[in-house]
């Protein structure tokens, strides 16, 4: 597995948790983990490098998000499998409506995605979506509550109330929040996620073998 990402100190903080994963045993046997920084619109790697290929979050920050997808396409092999997600229309603009803060700073977003709108991209790059499904609901209200009382002033106390919320959520996944967030998904999942495979090439036909 390979981690990109253009902010070096996040690389590694990520290459901090693949050592600790593997310290822990957590990994599976044989496997490999790398964490590097680049640039999503030049990625260092060979036509054709990966199985899988995840864009967690990134399209709604790169002007050239068609370039961002061509570039994932042609590191992708054939039949490979693609996920991509980005901040769902609705919430979004909740939190736009709320907060300047949220989105007018460097490297911030600067698009919302209507469901449509990605698909048709991700279709027009040579993809063939499969399935989609909304997420993270119970993000969606902390985010409100940030944009709405200052998305740096992390000493509100509803805004630390939340966090902690949500903290215990991810470390105890306990049933009540699972099954809250799985009936919210559709109504307020924070992320859309759109899942697409990248065509075989057709076969060369007889003919065109032979010459």
């Amino acid at each position: 597995m390979v981690a990109l990402d253009q902010n070096g100190e996040e690389i590694r903080e990520v290459a901090k948790w693949f050592a600790a994963m593997k310290e822990a045993g957590e990994a599976p046997a044989g496997a490999t983990a790398t964490a590097m920084e680049g640039d999503a619109l030049n990625l260092p790697f060979p036509d054709a490098s990966f199985d899988v290929v995840i864009i967690s979050e990134v399209m709604e920050h790169i002007p050239d998000d068609k370039g961002v997808l061509a570039e994932m396409v042609r590191v992708l092999k054939p039949g490979g499998r693609i996920a991509v997600t980005v901040p769902r229309y609705g919430p979004e603009k909740i939190c736009w409506a709320l907060s300047d803060a949220y989105h007018e700073v460097e490297g911030g977003h600067i698009r919302i995605y209507k469901a449509d709108e990605l698909l048709g991209k991700m279709r027009e790059a040579g993809l063939k979506p499969y399935g989609t499904h909304h997420a993270h609901a119970l993000h969606s209200p902390y985010w409100w509550l940030k944009c709405a009382f200052g998305v740096d002033n992390e000493k509100a106390l509803p805004v630390r109330a939340y966090h902690k919320l949500l903290v215990w959520d991810i470390m105890k996944k306990p049933a009540a929040t699972r099954i809250a967030e799985q009936l919210l998904n559709p109504v307020v999942g924070k992320s859309f996620v759109a899942y697409a495979t990248k065509p075989h090439l057709p076969a060369p036909s007889v003919a065109a073998a032979a010459k």
